[in-house]
């Protein structure tokens, strides 16, 4: 079996490990440009070894944005200082990856160190948009239903999200269906109430999340990997659930997904989440064994040692660290070194690593 730091080949792009540091929102944007705090945060987790560095999840409508503090992929003009990021982190042998999203009725709130709920919109906040008006929680804006009419527009709003990702220089788009945002509110019988082509039964639900995979891969290279986060179950009776998940797997390798992230919840304010160490691995596991496509694990997986016993059982083909990595930018570093692993070290940091480490190379 693989291990945590063999590499891993996901079309034309070779990783050179498995660990891989998952999309954590920063909410320090201004009009969704990325600023020195994206540029420190996501450069010192290359410069610590990560195979796969991912921005935060990437507004790509600005009624989109959880917060008007998010970072936007909305506008051409964002992509110069994202440009800059990308190219640094490429340049310490890491590959870096966007994560496009659209918060739908979880926009327009406020950041977590000031509190929660709705921001009105003589405050900056705004009429956010989901599946119909019911609203996530009571403190949460009501949101506009979408029509018809309107849902194409957020399609094309992701495909022209993942044609500026390709113009800055990414290596990896992922798609954010998960979290109780715009895309899992669609899937998720508890919060799609439709009775439209997008509503009701399982491929109407599963609609607006295959339109926005096809139309992504019109403008994303198949050269390049096309990652899906999911929420594996709402953990709450009658919502989406694995065994869903797991026919929604298939049908996204079918039309190009690489890789599927598999994580949980976000989509019932007050569902009960049995958390625990690794608690999440498991819908990993069953997803890559039952739908033939690669995965990716996270979810309070901590250890350098645990991190390489998923991957060597074959639970998942890869590693999301969010707050392990937000404690130690090093970790892939220190981990090697627990594992007893020799890999590259940048260059003006060779003097701190084991005799005879190599330097890192630069990512081609």
């Amino acid at each position: 079996m693989a291990h945590l730091f063999d590499p891993l080949r996901l079309r034309d792009l070779t990783f050179s490990n498995r660990i891989f540091v998952s999309p954590m929102c920063q909410y320090s944007s201004v009009d969704g440009f990325s600023n020195d705090w994206h540029f420190v945060h996501l450069a010192s987790r290359a410069i610590g070894g990560a195979a796969l560095v991912f921005t935060e999840a990437s507004a790509v409508t600005a009624d989109g944005r959880i917060s008007p503090h998010d970072l936007g992929i909305w506008d051409d003009v964002h992509i110069v200082g994202l440009a800059r990021i990308v190219r640094f982190v490429r340049e310490q042998g890491s590959a870096i990856g966007i994560q496009l999203a659209h918060a739908g009725r979880k926009a327009s709130t406020k950041r977590p160190w000031e509190g929660q709920g709705r921001i009105a919109p003589e405050d900056g906040g705004w009429t956010p948009v989901g599946p119909t008006d019911e609203p996530f929680a009571e403190n949460y804006p009501i949101p506009h239903a979408l029509t018809l009419a309107e849902i194409p527009a957020i399609v094309d709003a992701f495909r022209d999200a993942a044609r500026r990702s390709l113009e800055a220089g990414f290596d990896v788009v992922e798609l954010h269906a998960a979290h109780g945002y715009l895309i899992h509110e669609f899937l998720s019988p508890l919060s799609n109430h439709r009775s439209d082509a997008y509503g009701g039964s399982f491929d109407n639900r599963i609609r607006l999340c295959l339109d926005i995979v096809d139309a992504v891969r019109t403008v994303w290279p198949e050269r390049l990997p096309l990652f899906v986060r999911l929420s594996a179950t709402d953990w709450s009776e009658g919502g989406w659930n694995i065994e869903q998940s797991v026919r929604l797997a298939r049908r996204l390798r079918e039309r190009g997904v690489d890789l599927v992230d598999c994580s949980s919840g976000g989509n019932v304010a007050h569902a009960t989440i049995p958390m625990a160490p690794g608690y999440q691995v498991r819908f990993a596991a069953q997803i890559k064994r039952e739908a033939g496509v690669a995965t990716g694990a996270v979810g309070m997986i901590t250890t350098a040692e645990q991190a390489d016993v998923i991957v060597r059982r074959g639970d998942a083909d890869a590693i999301l660290l969010a707050r392990e990595m937000l404690r130690d930018p090093y970790f892939a570093l220190r981990a090697a070194r627990e594992l007893g692993h020799r890999v590259p070290w940048p260059a003006q940091y060779l003097r701190a690593a084991a005799h005879g480490t190599p330097a890192r190379p630069t990512i081609v």
